[in-house]
């Protein structure tokens, strides 16, 4: 493949077209879910697994993940479903909560984090969803009065997969009475077949990951194009979802002002910005070993080979000087076109970076999650 010039076609920004065959754990073969994806996934090939086995890899890892990302394992998930963001308490986290609906993505991001996370190389999805439901409600019981924002996108893309699983409906309409929560599905897909009809009552916001042209087509293989995930966003919009974006990972590139500039230039020329609850900015970071598998996987890249220095998180970041470069940029982009409610904010970035950027330090105004509380809050009002 030329890496340089070709992205891989998702059949219209749907990535579930990539999957070539399903394994199935037997003891979730008979659960109706199951079932229910199996029927939508007609046609391709299934193997029934003794429980708790994978399927046989296809090579060495990180090797493996090209065909991992083709095969579907259906199984359960046997630990906690829903737990905090694994942030760090040296940059500003948003106390988001993550729900685990599954590991790995049909798409393949060439800084996709998940290749250095990984001990598996296959595309996993959890069918023991009642336990999950009851698992959410379990914890909103125990802290009534705590005001929870969720999000299916920590280790999978919330929606990549929606159109076998369809799980997307049965968590929107399950968050519809839950005043004290907010659910983000986030994607790089065009896949919302299933949202839309539903009564969601302004409990879910669609969001979807942006970055610049050249880092869209070159870094970003079998993802949705700009045009198909905006076109997507603006009729979530028409069904009265809430939307959020997010512009993570950052990357320093040639020309990368004209790049962003034009992404949000055309995000608001197609999305009604009064729809945008929030928009995030978080520059490229990494474990140190994600640059040694991306390397061998993507030689043609050139973006790792940067200077960076060691995060206090034990991440590779950029130097300060360059990372208040990025963030002033898309932020003066971004402020001059947002709605006066539209919350804009770094991901796991220093009080220090926040003052050079805003001109303020989140807890001055009462803390990053209370900032996204009140827009997430906001958002079934308006």
């Amino acid at each position: 493949m030329n890496y340089e010039t070709k992205k891989s076609d998702t059949g219209g920004g749907d990535p579930s077209r990539l999957i070539k065959q399903i394994s199935v754990e037997e003891d979730c073969l008979d659960l109706p879910y199951t079932q229910e994806i199996l029927t939508r996934a007609e046609g391709l090939p299934v193997t029934v697994l003794p429980s708790r086995s994978y399927p046989p890899p296809t090579g060495p890892y990180p090797e493996s993940l090209k065909e991992g990302k083709r095969h579907l394992l259906l199984t359960r998930n046997l630990g906690r479903f829903f737990k905090p963001c694994p942030a760090t308490r040296e940059y500003r986290c948003c106390d988001y909560q993550v729900l685990n609906i599954g590991m790995n993505c049909p798409m393949d991001c060439v800084y996709c984090i998940l290749q250095a996370y990984l001990n598996n190389p296959h595309l996993s999805f959890f069918v023991n969803i009642e336990d999950m439901l009851a698992e959410i409600k379990s914890a909103f019981a125990a802290e009534p009065e705590r005001f929870w924002r969720i999000g299916t996108g920590e280790f999978t893309d919330s929606m990549a997969i929606d159109r076998l699983t369809g799980l997307s409906r049965i968590l929107v309409e399950f968050m519809a009475n839950k005043e004290q929560a907010v659910l983000e599905l986030k994607t790089k897909s065009a896949v919302i077949g299933h949202l839309e009809g539903l009564k969601h009552q302004g409990r879910t916001v669609v969001a979807w990951s942006l970055n610049s042209p050249t880092v869209m087509a070159r870094e970003e293989l079998h993802t949705a194009s700009l045009q198909q995930r905006l076109q997507a966003a603006a009729q979530c919009a028409d069904w009265g979802y809430k939307l959020a974006f997010h512009f993570d990972p950052i990357i320093y590139h040639p020309n990368w002002q004209k790049g962003y500039s034009e992404t949000i230039a055309q995000l608001f020329a197609m999305v009604p910005k009064e729809a945008i609850a929030w928009i995030s900015m978080g520059a490229l970071r990494f474990l140190p070993n994600l640059k040694n598998i991306a390397d061998s996987r993507f030689p043609n890249s050139r973006f790792f080979h940067e200077e960076f220095i060691l995060g206090l998180d034990n991440k590779s970041r950029y130097f300060r000087k360059l990372r208040v470069e990025l963030y002033r940029h898309l932020h003066n982009e971004l402020q001059k076109r947002a709605a006066p409610h539209t919350a804009i904010y770094c991901c796991m970035e220093s009080d220090e970076i926040w003052r050079d950027v805003f001109g303020y330090a989140p807890e001055e105004k009462g803390g990053l999650a209370t900032i996204l509380d009140q827009a997430a809050a906001a958002v079934s009002t308006l």
